[in-house]
């Protein structure tokens, strides 16, 4: 089982610790705030900016209907909030799974495209430029954690 083990972590991503420039930005702790971050990483643009626009984009949607709550930069965006805010940037969204298909896509080498991403894996985004993921933590489970999929810019 050891074996198993090396060849997967062999597989996985590597991982580079970045905060997306929250700590720049002034503030402290730990939040829910992957897509914040993982926008700003990908899209290179400054946090603060990041987490100004997708709060007001938050102020004028409509409660979540089963939550009763809108999105927060700061405790949680809802999926529609970024998907709005990433389409009219100019980035599409790619599914790499669907109902009762199982996983295919994995954050693992040679499994997703090169460039700058936005990848949705359970409960949680982060960004992976050039098959490095980009986030405060390694999520990618030693290169078994499923991908849903992943946003990218579309091409001009």
């Amino acid at each position: 089982m050891k074996f198993v083990f090396e060849v997967k972590s062999e597989l996985a991503l590597k991982w580079k610790y970045d905060d997306g420039g929250r700590k720049e930005s002034g503030f402290q702790g730990d939040t829910g705030d992957c897509v914040v971050r993982s926008i700003a990483i990908a899209l290179g643009k400054d946090y603060q900016v990041v987490y100004n626009e997708l709060n007001a984009i938050a102020k004028v949607e409509r409660p979540h209907t089963k939550k009763g709550k809108r999105s927060s930069s700061r405790t949680g965006v809802f999926r529609r909030t970024y998907e709005n805010y990433l389409k009219a940037l100019g980035w599409q969204w790619v599914p790499t799974m669907k109902f009762g298909q199982g996983c295919r896509v994995h954050l693992r080498k040679g499994e997703l495209p090169e460039g700058r991403l936005i990848v949705a894996v359970s409960k949680h985004l982060c960004a992976v430029i050039d098959g490095v993921i980009h986030d405060t933590h390694d999520p990618g489970r030693q290169g078994q954690r499923c991908v849903y999929g992943y946003y990218i810019k579309e091409e001009a």
